[in-house]
């Protein structure tokens, strides 16, 4: 049986609160992919934390994990609409949904392709992905990484740096994307990528301990995803259509 470690070192943690950083990526999502009165899906729901969000928009809101206590402790909250399920064998039939959103899963899933197939596979012609997945050229892991079998938490500086052999052997049990990677992940005939680009994160944890200093860090730094420096941001943010 896995532990609490080790599940959030292979599959990460989900969103447990709603704060400004959450509100920023749903924001940026609905400019791409408009979910008002649109049937959407979460890929990788965790506690439902985004789902409960999009339903501002839309009831038509569905959500699938892997974690089955996540999903029960979704439920408890009065999450409805989840299933127990792999993202590489969705259980929703052939163009079931106008939008698939997934913030940071595909890094942790078995076979990354599959799962791009399979959100391709349940979006309607014209429907839209939005994705978030970690960015390799920004200078932490933030997934932590193992050292001499011992897996140790937290972010680690210029690990996504080194060359892949390295890089994967400190930190087997997640992905970094490059942009051409993520581009190749999506190839194909029925798939047309809408938009490719980096984003900063949140900085809810800096702006809680620092107060007004640290909403000048964010200001700064989110800023900077207007500029070419966005190549170093924190994440990707890929939108997906299928033709």
């Amino acid at each position: 049986m896995m532990t609490i470690s080790d599940k959030a070192a292979e599959r990460g943690n989900p969103s447990f609160v709603w704060r400004a950083g959450q509100e920023r990526r749903l924001r940026l999502a609905i400019e791409h992919a408009p979910m008002q009165g649109r049937r959407v899906l979460e890929f990788g729901c965790g506690l439902g934390v985004y789902m409960q969000a999009m339903r501002r928009y839309t009831p038509h809101v569905f959500g699938f994990d892997i974690e089955e206590e996540r999903l029960h402790a979704a439920r408890r909250a009065g999450v409805v609409d989840t299933a127990g399920a792999v993202g590489e064998r969705l259980p929703y039939a052939d163009a079931s949904f106008d939008v698939v959103f997934s913030n940071d899963v595909l890094e942790h899933v078995s076979d990354d392709k599959a799962c791009t197939q399979e959100i391709l596979r349940v979006l309607r012609p014209g429907g839209r992905a939005v994705i978030y997945v970690p960015n390799r050229l920004y200078m932490f892991e933030t997934h932590g990484m193992y050292w001499r079998g011992r897996y140790f938490f937290g972010n680690k500086p210029f690990v996504n740096w080194l060359p892949d052999r390295w890089r994967n052997q400190l930190a087997p049990h997640v992905r970094a994307y490059r942009a051409h990677e993520l581009r190749a992940l999506f190839a194909g005939p029925s798939a047309r990528i809408v938009a490719l680009t980096q984003i900063s994160g949140g900085f809810d944890n800096i702006i809680r301990r620092l107060g007004p200093a640290g909403r000048v860090v964010r200001a700064v730094m989110q800023g900077l995803d207007a500029t070419p420096l966005r190549a170093f941001a924190l994440e990707h943010l890929i939108v997906v259509e299928r033709k």
